[in-house]
């Protein structure tokens, strides 16, 4: 399972949303082996005042907060940031310089999905890859 939060400023969100979807979604599937109907994103499309960071970032800055399931290995991890890196410059046009991704690890027990703790569910996929 992985819930994931895009920030950005709104303009840059609105007119990149599809091209994220995508982009974001194929990393996970490519890297972790997620399966494609496992879609769960969230944009937070903020107004200039309210999106603070350094001006070398740009107009595109943008960060991808990724919640998911602990399991995966150190190296799938860096596989899929480096995927997030390389799909999202390629296919939403957003450089490297301007994206920045934090991974945070949970315990399935810590998740409610479906009715139940995700710790008490067959997921139909691998979480340790």
């Amino acid at each position: 399972m992985a819930q994931i939060m895009v920030y950005g400023h709104r303009r840059n969100l609105d007119r990149r949303r599809t091209e994220l979807k995508n982009a974001i979604h194929g990393a996970l599937m490519a890297a972790l082996e997620y399966p494609a109907e496992k879609c769960f994103q969230r944009y937070i499309a903020l107004n200039d005042e309210d999106f603070v960071h350094p001006a070398d970032r740009g107009a595109d800055y943008t960060i991808i907060e990724i919640s998911m399931f602990e399991g995966r290995s150190d190296n799938a991890k860096r596989a899929l940031i480096a995927e997030l890196f390389r799909r999202v410059d390629e296919e939403a046009g957003i450089s490297p310089h301007s994206l920045e991704i934090t991974i945070t690890e949970t315990p399935r027990i810590n998740w409610g999905i479906r009715g139940a703790n995700a710790a008490d569910l067959t997921l139909g996929y691998t979480v340790e890859v």
